[in-house]
Parts: C-alpha cells; sequence; structure tokens
C-alpha cells in the first residue's frame, strides 16, 4: 500500500496562528518588562522560526530514526539536569539554565519532557508487543522499570528546583500507562500511595511545622506553603493579573494597553496580558484556537495505526493539555501558581523549540497516517 506523504497544513496553519498570537502578546507584554531583556517580541519571532527549521530536520528524520536514538537522549537529558545542579548559575533562586553568551539561556528540563515521551512510548510499545496479555507480575515489574525511569529526572529537576516541571512529568507517566491498558487495580494502589503521602505531609506542615521543617528542611516548607495559600488570592503578581482581567469587559483594553504591571507578564501570565487587552471575546476566540488544536491532536492519535506513534501523541496530549490548564487556571486564582508556561504562546527559547520538535513528530505522524 503507498503511504500518503502529505503534510498536515492544518496543523502548520494552527502553529502560525498561535505564533502570530504569541508575538504579538509578547509585544504587548514588554511595556512592563525590564529594558536588559531586550525586545522579546523580535526574540520569540527568531525562537520561531529556528523552531521551524527544528520541524524540517525532525520531518527529514522520521520519527523511526529518533526512537533508535532513545536511549542516548535519555541519558543525555539526565546528564544535562545533573550538570545543571553543579554549574548553572542561579537566576531567581534556580539553577533551571545554563546560560550561552550572546544567545541566551538553556533549560535541559524542557527537552527533557519530550525526551520522557519518547522514552516512554518506546518502553510500552516494546513491553505490549513482547506481553500481548501480560499477568499481573509483569505489568508490576513495568510499570516499576517506567516509574524509575521517570524518578530520575523527577529527582534531578526538584532539586533545582522545579516543582512544575515533575509534575508534569508525572502526569505523563501516568497518562500514558493508562491509555496503553494497565490494570485498573495498579492506579488504584498507586492513588492510595500518593494520598497516604500527601495527607501525611499537609498534616505534618499544618499541625507540625517545625517536624515537617526538621524532616523535610525549609526549601519544601516554602514550596509547599505557596502551593496552599494560593487560594488565598494574596501576592501582588495574582491580584494585578486578575485586576487586569477583571477590568477588561467584553472587548478589553486594547492591543498594547495593558492597564497595570504583574510580574512574569511574558511567560507564566501571558493570558492575562492578552485577556486585558482583548476582552472576553478574544479569550473565548484564544481558548476555542486551543481546543481546536488540543482536538486536532486527539483525532490523530485515534487515526494513527502504529502503536509507538499513538503512545507518543497521548504523551505530547497530555502534557500540552495540562500545561494549557495549569497556566489559564492559575491565571485565573483557580489553580495554584507554579511557573507553567502556556504552550506556543509564551516566550521562551527551549521551551518552544521543544514544542516544534514536537510538531515535526507530530507531522510525520500524520504522513502516515
Amino acid at each position: 500500500m503507498t503511504k500518503n506523504k502529505k503534510i498536515d497544513y492544518v496543523i502548520v496553519f494552527q502553529v502560525i496562528l498561535l505564533a502570530i498570537i504569541s508575538i504579538t502578546t509578547i509585544y504587548s507584554a514588554s511595556t512592563y518588562l525590564p529594558e536588559y531583556l531586550g525586545n522579546l517580541a523580535i526574540k520569540q519571532f527568531w525562537w520561531y522560526i529556528i523552531g521551524f527549521f527544528f520541524v524540517i530536520i525532525v520531518l527529514l528524520l522520521n520519527n523511526d530514526r529518533i526512537y533508535k536514538t532513545t536511549f542516548f537522549l535519555y541519558i543525555l537529558g539526565n546528564i544535562l539536569l545533573l550538570l545543571l545542579l553543579f554549574f548553572a548559575s542561579p537566576i531567581n533562586n534556580s539553577k533551571c539554565w545554563f546560560t550561552i553568551p550572546a544567545i541566551g539561556s538553556f533549560q535541559p528540563s524542557e527537552f527533557m519532557k519530550i525526551i520522557l515521551i519518547i522514552t516512554l512510548a518506546v518502553m510500552i510499545d516494546n513491553f505490549k508487543k513482547k506481553h500481548p496479555n501480560p499477568s499481573c507480575k509483569e505489568e508490576f515489574i513495568f510499570l516499576i522499570k517506567s516509574f524509575i525511569i521517570t524518578l530520575i529526572p523527577s529527582v534531578l529537576t526538584f532539586l533545582e528546583p522545579d516543582t512544575g516541571v515533575v509534575m508534569i512529568y508525572f502526569i505523563i507517566w501516568l497518562v500514558m500507562l493508562f491509555i496503553c491498558g494497565i490494570r485498573l487495580r495498579f492506579f488504584v494502589i498507586f492513588a492510595i500511595i500518593g494520598g497516604s503521602i500527601m495527607a501525611f505531609l499537609i498534616t505534618t506542615y499544618f499541625f507540625k511545622q517545625d517536624l515537617f521543617i526538621k524532616i523535610f528542611g525549609t526549601k519544601l516548607f516554602y514550596r509547599l506553603d505557596r502551593l496552599l495559600d494560593w487560594s488565598n488570592g494574596t501576592g501582588l503578581q495574582l491580584e494585578n493579573a486578575m485586576a487586569a482581567i477583571g477590568s477588561s469587559g467584553w472587548l478589553g483594553h486594547g492591543f498594547n494597553k495593558t492597564p497595570i504591571y504583574f510580574p512574569e507578564s511574558g511567560t507564566d501570565f501571558i493570558f492575562a496580558v492578552f485577556a486585558s487587552n482583548f476582552g472576553l471575546i478574544g479569550s473565548l476566540l484564544l481558548l476555542a484556537i486551543i481546543v481546536w488544536f488540543d482536538l486536532k491532536l486527539i483525532s490523530l492519535a485515534k487515526q494513527t495505526h502504529d502503536s509507538k506513534n499513538r503512545y507518543l501523541l497521548v504523551g505530547i496530549i497530555s502534557m500540552i493539555v495540562f500545561q494549557q490548564v495549569q497556566n489559564i487556571g492559575m491565571t485565573l486564582g483557580l489553580l495554584p501558581i507554579m511557573g507553567i508556561t502556556l504552550p506556543f504562546i509564551s516566550y521562551g527559547g527551549s521551551c518552544l523549540i521543544s514544542y516544534m520538535i514536537m510538531i515535526g513528530m507530530v507531522l510525520n505522524i500524520s504522513k502516515e497516517t
């Protein structure tokens, strides 16, 4: 049978549309950004150009060649995360970036997300082919192996510290395992264990703070304090972002007319900038574009016949949807502030290039579907 080799230009159009929204919104956010950061809108434009070159490279390589390098990519990703802890310069008390002169910062954890998705997709596919009808023992052993594969980069990323990305790693792991048909009883067990650990942490945090700090240290205490305090709606960042959104009305204040300052306006709180500029109608339009893009990926996952590609798409979808929900939710005060950016919209070279690599792999799947 001759394969259809046409690129899905609907996905390309969607990415270009998101690029336009991203660059214009970052330009609007630049009103309150420090001058030493430079023109982030221009930088984002060039990151998108570089990103499309990566799409072309991935299209030329094809996914099968990338799958064959899984072990090398996984080892390289973890080595980079480890080197961060020893050699990276702290930025905002976090060692998340390597600083590259004349280029900017490089964040290995953003690339580790796609590396983890590829690694788990290959692992799950190999396991399902080797064990079409696995026993409980075989599934349990596989779960432990996949958990360790996820745990290693999670520990290294947690030490940076970057709690948000650690959550993304485990969301990817859980969703991919659930979709591949692992027995439900294991998820119940994980839920009980995870719930017990969280109950112990929260109980100790509220009633035995000295014991909590003695066991887990002050860094984890302050991170948990930040997560649990979000519902109070306190803090300049959240209060001003919500004020900007709440005052925008139906049509917003207008392009490049963000009415009030709030930190991280070009990254974590980019949705607040867009909503304040274009109001409720503009926000609903942006949400419709995001949902349209997500549904396109879900439709492609349903259509593909290659199990490895299907698992890859499931990992990509779970990561992107979680970040979208978390970012917009925290901007509206509905979810904790975790420093998670809005995919394809927020400023960032590392995250954008990692997303564009994913788009290249998605387009490869669409050509073969």
